[in-house]
């Protein structure tokens, strides 16, 4: 019993410090190049450096830092290029897994969550843009994409969608700060919302080809924000995690 306890505070200290200094990276604490000291990440996290040391060597394996030829990590600069990548290979995967859902077939009670949850979205998109819950959008937005990805019952892919997504802007809700500054914001939310409602459909037809193609078009809604927020000084300026990115 002593071990496993020991063993959820060893598990529970490592998630702290691996989401604590994702945090800290893209909200521009560090400058882009900077080298990472454990010992003040530790003492900022109010965690000991074993954790911090760990997390670290994660997020290099996960491309989202780099390691030092001499020891220990630096903040990475990303180019536009390998974001777009990592974008559009988020689209693959989820297409993949939309496919795969389709020929397959989802169960009765993932059907409902997915009818579920675009109701609350189609609820939420009822208001007045000024009026509109960001927050609550956003989680009902990851909450879809956690479908989708858990829809074709492959821990293959859903791993390598998980690992993907930890990079800095591939994920599907890293750009939706962007659209907020876009006069057409609403409008994108609710293009994006007539996407999700079409994979779904093709996912219940059984049309794995139009459910691949679909949720592959869906994922690149993120590139043309990513585009925008690069030409854009104001909007560069509001949003520090964008001072990693290169051109």
């Amino acid at each position: 019993m002593l071990g496993s306890e020991s063993q959820k505070r060893a598990l529970s200290q490592s998630e702290r410090a691996l989401s604590g200094i994702r945090e800290l990276l893209f909200s521009g604490v560090f400058e882009p190049g900077a080298r990472l000291s454990e010992p003040a990440i530790a003492d900022r996290l109010q965690l000991s450096r074993t954790p911090v040391r760990a997390a670290l060597a994660r997020l290099e394996q996960e491309g989202a830092v780099d390691s030092i030829p001499s020891g220990g990590f630096s903040v990475r600069k990303f180019a536009t290029d390998d974001i777009l990548d990592a974008i559009e290979l988020r689209g693959v995967l989820e297409g993949t897994a939309a496919r795969l859902a389709a020929e397959r077939g989802i169960s009765p009670a993932q059907a409902m969550s997915f009818k579920t949850l675009l109701s609350e979205i189609d609820a939420l998109l009822q208001v007045p843009e000024s009026d509109l819950d960001h927050a609550s959008y956003t989680a009902s937005n990851a909450a879809f994409h956690g479908l989708l990805k858990e829809s074709c019952d492959s821990s293959v892919i859903a791993r390598e969608i998980d690992r993907l997504t930890g990079l800095p802007f591939a994920s599907p809700n890293a750009l939706l700060m962007v659209q907020r500054d876009l006069p057409e914001f609403h409008g994108s939310l609710v293009l994006a919302q007539s996407q999700h409602r079409a994979i779904v459909n093709a996912i219940e037809l059984r049309e794995g080809s139009r459910a691949e193609a679909l949720a592959r078009e869906h994922a690149r809604l993120a590139r043309r924000n990513l585009e925008v927020a690069m030409n854009d000084d104001r909007i560069k300026a509001r949003y520090p995690a964008l001072t990693l990115v290169t051109v």
